[in-house]
C-alpha cells in the first residue's frame, strides 16, 4: 500500500474533524436558542418522545468544515499548478452540496418557518434527479465518466453506452435517499458513513488517487467530528441537510473511481434501509394492512424488537465492515 498521500490525508482529516467539533460547539447552542428542534414522528417508537426538541440541521457543522478545508486545499493546489486533477472531486463536492441545499430548504421550511412541509416528496425527488443529471453530464463532458461497467469478482466488463448514464442517475438518487432514511437513530448514519469513508481511504492509498484520498479524509473527519455530538444520547441531529449531503458525497465517489457496484456493496446497509421501507409499503398494500416489519426503515424494526440504539449502531457498523471487506476483494 502506497503511503505517499498519508501526510495530506491526516492533515485534511484532522482539520475537518477539528473544524466540525469547533463549529458544533457554537452552532448547537445557537440552534437551541432558536428552538430549531426535531419533531418526533408520533407513530415511531414511544421512547423517541424524549428526543423531542433536540437540535437538528447539525449537518451544517461538517458541510462548512469540509468546504473550508477543501477551499484551502484547492488554493494550495492552484498555486502548485496541479488543481485540474481535482476536477472530479470538485464535481462530487458540488453534488453533495446541492443535495445538502435541498435538505436545508426542507429543514428550514419545517423548523424555522414552522410550515408542515418544505418540498413535497415529488418535488424533492425531481430536484434530486436534476442534480444527479447535472453531475453525470459534467463528469461525462469533462471525460471523467466511463460508460464501461465492471462486474465485481470477475474480469467481465460491459459497455452500457447511454444506459450507464441512466444507471448512474438512479444510483445517485437512490443512495442519497438511502442515507436520509438511515439517519433515524443516534449516531447510525454517521457511524456507517465513517466506515465507508475508511474503505474509500484504503482504495485511495492502493491506487494513489489524490481526489479519493481527499474526499475520504473529509468524510472521515466530518463524521467522526459530528459523532462527538451525535453519538447516543445525541445532542444534535444532522437533519436532511446533513444526510442528503453525505449521500451525495458517497454516491459521487462511486463514479469518481468508476466502481459503482463496489460502492453499492460497501454501502449495503444504507441500501437495505431504503429497500426495507419499499418492501414495507409494498407488503402493506398487497396484504391490505399487514406489515412485513414492525416498523420501517429496518433499524426501527430492531428497536421495536427490544434492541437498544447503541446495539443497533454497533451491529449495523460491524455488518458494514463485513460489506466493505467483501467490496475490497472485488476491487
Amino acid at each position: 500500500m502506497n503511503t505517499i498521500l498519508m501526510p495530506e490525508f491526516i492533515t485534511v482529516a484532522v482539520a475537518v474533524f477539528a473544524a466540525t467539533v469547533l463549529i458544533g460547539h457554537f452552532l448547537i447552542p445557537l440552534l437551541k436558542s432558536h428552538k430549531i428542534g426535531q419533531t418526533i414522528y408520533k407513530l415511531g417508537p414511544r421512547w423517541h418522545s424524549k428526543k423531542e426538541g433536540t437540535p437538528t440541521m447539525g449537518g451544517i457543522c461538517f458541510i462548512i468544515s469540509i468546504l473550508l478545508v477543501m477551499a484551502v486545499v484547492y488554493i494550495i493546489s492552484a498555486i502548485r499548478g496541479d488543481s485540474r486533477q481535482l476536477l472530479p472531486l470538485a464535481f462530487t463536492l458540488s453534488l453533495a452540496v446541492a443535495n445538502g441545499m435541498i435538505g436545508f430548504f426542507d429543514d428550514y421550511t419545517k423548523l424555522i418557518k414552522k410550515q408542515n412541509e418544505g418540498f413535497t416528496p415529488k418535488q424533492k425527488l425531481a430536484l434530486q434527479i436534476i442534480v444527479a443529471v447535472a453531475y453525470v453530464a459534467a463528469m461525462a463532458f469533462t471525460g471523467n465518466l466511463n460508460t464501461v461497467l465492471s462486474l465485481p469478482y470477475s474480469s467481465i466488463s460491459i459497455d452500457l453506452g447511454w444506459v450507464y448514464y441512466v444507471f448512474a442517475i438512479i444510483l445517485i438518487v437512490g443512495m442519497v435517499n438511502s442515507t436520509n432514511l438511515t439517519d433515524g437513530i443516534d449516531g447510525l448514519a454517521s457511524s456507517l458513513a465513517l466506515i465507508v469513508g475508511a474503505f474509500f481511504a484504503i482504495i485511495a492509498f492502493k491506487s494513489v488517487d489524490r481526489s479519493l484520498e481527499l474526499v475520504s479524509a473529509a468524510l472521515i473527519g466530518a463524521t467522526s467530528g459530528f459523532l462527538v455530538y451525535n453519538f447516543h444520547p445525541a445532542r444534535v441531529f444532522m437533519g436532511d441537510t446533513g444526510s442528503l449531503f453525505i449521500g451525495g458525497l458517497i454516491s459521487g465517489v462511486a463514479f469518481m473511481i468508476n466502481k459503482p457496484i463496489i460502492v453499492l456493496i460497501a454501502s449495503s446497509v444504507f441500501i437495505f434501509e431504503m429497500i426495507s421501507s419499499f418492501l414495507q409499503v409494498l407488503y402493506f398494500k398487497l396484504t391490505h394492512g399487514k406489515r412485513l416489519f414492525k416498523m420501517a426503515p429496518v433499524h426501527h424494526h430492531f428497536e421495536k424488537s427490544g434492541w437498544s440504539e447503541k446495539k443497533i449502531v454497533i451491529v449495523f457498523s460491524l455488518i458494514t465492515v463485513v460489506c466493505c471487506t467483501a467490496a475490497w476483494f472485488a476491487v
